[in-house]
Parts: structure tokens; C-alpha cells; sequence
């Protein structure tokens, strides 16, 4: 008997199916981040120091939005290996606990206006997204490596978000 992709005992789930189990995830966090953090962007953000490396506003929603889609193309890619693939649930248990710490973030920094909260958020945050990339690596190479750039931002990131917490000390 060979397996499918994404096999069950009522045979694999439908390509659909699993597109949505890998975007509708992406997109509450989203929601919900953007939810938390915008009202803040034009009320208490503004108000508070910044360094001179910090990306003017519109420049957010665009990066996110690729950074959203690559983890859900990658995680749409994990989640198409058979159910039983060594390393499957637990690369996709750590990929769901960085989102979550993704949505922490924005209400920690952002819905509690508490720098020094992001910090003690994003360090393990950072920590998970590479953790979740060994993790993809000897299930789906391109999974993997498509959140590379994921890395790059949320490093970014904590850079900015200590030099906020610094300058507002």
C-alpha cells in the first residue's frame, strides 16, 4: 500500500483542504497582530524615540505580507508529507507555537506599549523560527529554506526593538 500525501484512514485530504489548513492559520495572526498594532501606529508609536535605521511605516504591511506567504507556502509543504513522516508533528507543533509568539509580539510591543516586553517575546520567538527551520530542513529542503527571509526580518526586528527599548529607557 503506498501513502499518500497527507494520508488519513479515509484516504489524503483533498489539495484544497490543506491549503487552508496552511493559510487560515497566517492570516488570524495577521488579522489579529494588525488588529493590535495599528491603532498604535498612529497614536502612541509616533510618540515614542526611534532609532535612524527604522523603515518608514508602508514598508511593514508589504514585508509581512511575504513573509506570511512564504511561511504558509512552507508550511503547506510539511503539512502534504504523509502523517506519519518522522519530524512532521513535531516541526509543525514548533511552526504553530513561533506564530503564536509572532501575534505575543505585537501585543506585548504594540497592545501594551511595552519595548522591554518585546524583548523578553521576540529573543524566543527568533529562537523558535530557527528551531522550526532545523526542523523543516530533513523533511522539505525548500520549506525550509523559504524562511530564511522570515529570519532576516524578525533579527531585524529585535535590532529595532532593543534600540527602541534603549532610546526610551
Amino acid at each position: 500500500m503506498s501513502i499518500s500525501p497527507s494520508s488519513s484512514a479515509s484516504g489524503p485530504r483533498p489539495v484544497w483542504i490543506v491549503v487552508l489548513i496552511a493559510i487560515l492559520p497566517v492570516v488570524a495572526v495577521s488579522l489579529l497582530g494588525n488588529a493590535v498594532t495599528i491603532p498604535q501606529v498612529t497614536t502612541w508609536y509616533p510618540t515614542i524615540a526611534k532609532p535612524r535605521f527604522n523603515p518608514p511605516n508602508w514598508v511593514f504591511g508589504p514585508v509581512w505580507t511575504t513573509l506570511f506567504a512564504l511561511m504558509a507556502y512552507g508550511v503547506f509543504r510539511i503539512l502534504r508529507l504523509p502523517a506519519g513522516t518522522p519530524g512532521r508533528t513535531k516541526a509543525l507543533a514548533v511552526y504553530h507555537l513561533q506564530l503564536a509568539l509572532n501575534l505575543a509580539w505585537s501585543c506585548v510591543f504594540f497592545g501594551l506599549n511595552s519595548p522591554l516586553g518585546g524583548i523578553l517575546v521576540i529573543l524566543p520567538f527568533l529562537g523558535l523560527i530557527l528551531w522550526m527551520i532545523a526542523l523543516f530542513a530533513p523533511l522539505d529542503r525548500l520549506a525550509a529554506h523559504l524562511q530564511w527571509p522570515y529570519v532576516a526580518w524578525v533579527s531585524f526586528a529585535t535590532l529595532l526593538n532593543v534600540s527602541i527599548w534603549w532610546l526610551n529607557r
